[in-house]
């Protein structure tokens, strides 16, 4: 009976160093797989910061150049205005053909202006509206009351927002003695 208790006890002790044998080896296996995550999530760390920084370059240069287009397309309206001045000091050139000069280089700048977005409020024979006109002066006449009746600065969409409100006269409606 003496053996078999021995036997017992080192199986039991067989067991119990096969479990502590199992618990090392997983304790092991949890220390590798944590490091392996660590350096994963440091390498991953690192490549957003890298992503960040190269996404911030590239905003600056985004913003840097934001214009260009614009600039370059308005480049020959400067030579036009160049032009003009340099032949509006000549005094051989007629006032008619000086005016129809300046007025095909305002065509050329509205029309790059215009494919970029930009639109003139309209007044003409409109009531006044809060969202795109602006107030300067009152007069008392016929007209129907807010009847926009001059325009002393005109108003710009760029696209659908207003950039500038259109500066009006609008009119107030006096009552005629009967």
């Amino acid at each position: 009976m003496i053996n078999i208790a021995k036997n017992d006890s080192k199986k039991e002790e067989i067991k119990e160093n096969i479990e502590e044998v199992k618990v090392e080896a997983k304790i092991v296996s949890n220390e590798t797989q944590i490091t392996e995550l660590t350096d994963t999530l440091k390498r991953l760390q690192a490549e957003f910061e890298n992503y960040k920084k190269r996404i911030d370059k590239e905003n600056i240069n985004t913003i840097k150049n934001a214009n260009l287009k614009l600039i370059t397309e308005l480049l020959p309206v400067l030579d036009s205005f160049e032009l003009a001045l340099k032949n509006g000091a000549n005094e051989n050139v007629e006032i008619a053909k000086y005016r129809k000069g300046l007025e095909l280089i305002y065509s050329q700048l509205y029309s790059i202006l215009e494919g970029y977005g930009l639109r003139i409020i309209d007044t003409n024979n409109k009531k006044f509206d809060p969202f795109r006109h602006e107030v300067l002066l009152v007069k008392e006449c016929n007209s129907p009351d807010d009847m926009i009746l001059q325009e002393f600065q005109k108003g710009y969409f760029l696209n659908d927002a207003i950039i500038r409100h259109s500066k009006v006269m609008i009119a107030k409606h006096i009552e005629e003695n009967k």
